[in-house]
């Protein structure tokens, strides 16, 4: 999907910090050649998370088993999220995925497809299920519920097929 060390497709990230809900967190990034930086500081008096999100487009990933990440991590516990055109009582959902990441350490992050969770504003909901056919936007979210820095250099986005292995 997004090679982010090579100046590949451009996803038009852009910053959604908890201040959108009162909190206090701050948070951005910055993209070179090194890949992208997702940094800041969380405060979980408030809302306790910071995101960056991409524009919406339309992807059709139901032949693939899952995202594949590769990060380099700070030690803290991330988010992926992946929106499609799901609804909840007519609003929109967004599914949820958590990953650990190593301080320090370059890692590859595989997300399968079936590990998503349907949420709604950050409650866990019973369905529906993610359809990869239906792909409309992903966000990397900081939300583990601890203060502090946070830097998770993001290398690359990827679909992958686990007969591929």
């Amino acid at each position: 999907m997004t090679d982010l060390t090579s100046g590949s497709t451009d996803l038009g990230w852009y910053v959604q910090n908890d201040n959108v809900m009162g909190g206090r967190s701050q948070g951005g990034f910055k993209t070179g050649p090194g890949g992208l930086i997702f940094a800041g500081s969380t405060n979980t008096n408030g809302g306790g998370f910071s995101s960056i999100r991409t524009q919406p487009f339309q992807l059709d990933l139901s032949s693939y088993d899952g995202i594949r990440l590769a990060v380099k991590g700070d030690g803290r516990r991330y988010t992926w999220e992946l929106q499609t055109t799901a609804r909840w009582r007519g609003r929109r959902i967004s599914y949820w995925a958590d990953f650990a990441t190593r301080q320090g350490e370059q890692s590859t992050v595989e997300i399968p497809f079936s590990s998503f969770v349907p949420q709604f504003r950050g409650y866990k909901l019973d369905g529906p299920e993610l359809d990869p056919r239906e792909i409309r936007e992903m966000a990397l979210y900081i939300y583990d519920q601890r203060d502090g820095p946070f830097e998770l250099r993001l290398d690359s986005v990827r679909a992958y097929s686990a007969a591929a292995h």
